[in-house]
């Protein structure tokens, strides 16, 4: 892991908290997924550096990457602070329950990555005069580009499951990206299935799930023992799910 600099204690935003005045209908939809509801009654404390969410689909990992990247004044639908790229919303109204206590003089810089919308970002940017041809690369390829584009100074990052992009070597390169961000100051969150990604020396990782939200280590989060297990023996879990 590369040298940070003596910016180890560097934290754009601080914490994400409830708003007061904040009207949650605490049985709908998203109040009502573990994870969020123990965001709405504790909070989440961001540590520097990086961190990542990882859990099961719909236990609320990207829920609140894009909650806080909007709360942030980050596009939801991915983009910069104050993105005009929207198509079709669907976000949750969890970002207008929460506020970010942000540090004092920090960066005001950000960017959204998101997996699921990139090829609009991408259209948006070609209408752009000077844009980026993204549409011309592969999807890896320009999910990288705009990494290595938007990603290059000290700022908050949100990403959502950036690995659905990406080749093994592609997703070790991002941990590159992702380890230069850390120690250029900049904070990263990040959602992910990726116990590749995961693995990054230093990040601090949270699991979703029916338990809420807790903090991890690598080692000890179910996706990393279910890969493990799956690689070393799929005949084991195929044999369920095939009929022969």
């Amino acid at each position: 892991m590369r040298e940070s600099r003596g910016l180890d204690d560097v934290r754009l935003v601080r914490e994400v908290r409830v708003r007061q005045d904040a009207d949650i209908p605490k049985d709908r939809w998203p109040a009502n997924i573990p994870a969020v509801a123990a965001v709405v009654d504790s909070g989440l404390e961001l540590p520097p550096g990086v961190t990542f969410l990882v859990g099961e689909n719909g236990s609320g990992k990207s829920t609140l990457v894009e909650a806080v990247a909007a709360a942030y004044g980050l596009g939801p639908e991915g983009g910069s602070v104050h993105s005009a790229h929207s198509t079709h919303g669907t976000e949750s109204p969890l970002s207008s329950w929460i506020s970010l206590v942000r540090q004092p003089g920090a960066p005001k810089w950000g960017f959204f990555l998101r997996a699921e919308t990139m090829h609009g970002f991408y259209t948006f940017q070609d209408q752009l005069e000077g844009g980026h041809d993204f549409h011309t690369m592969s999807h890896g390829e320009s999910f990288l580009a705009v990494a290595e584009t938007y990603l290059d100074s000290p700022g908050f990052y949100c990403l959502d499951e950036p690995e659905a992009a990406l080749s093994f070597s592609s997703t070790l390169a991002m941990i590159g990206v992702l380890d230069d961000l850390a120690a250029n100051g900049s904070q990263i969150l990040c959602a992910t299935h990726s116990p590749v990604l995961a693995s990054l020396p230093g990040a601090t990782i949270y699991e979703t799930g029916e338990h809420g939200i807790a903090r991890r280590n690598w080692e000890d989060l179910d996706l990393v023992s279910n890969w493990k297990s799956y690689l070393n023996e799929p005949r084991r879990y195929l044999r369920h799910i095939l009929d022969r």
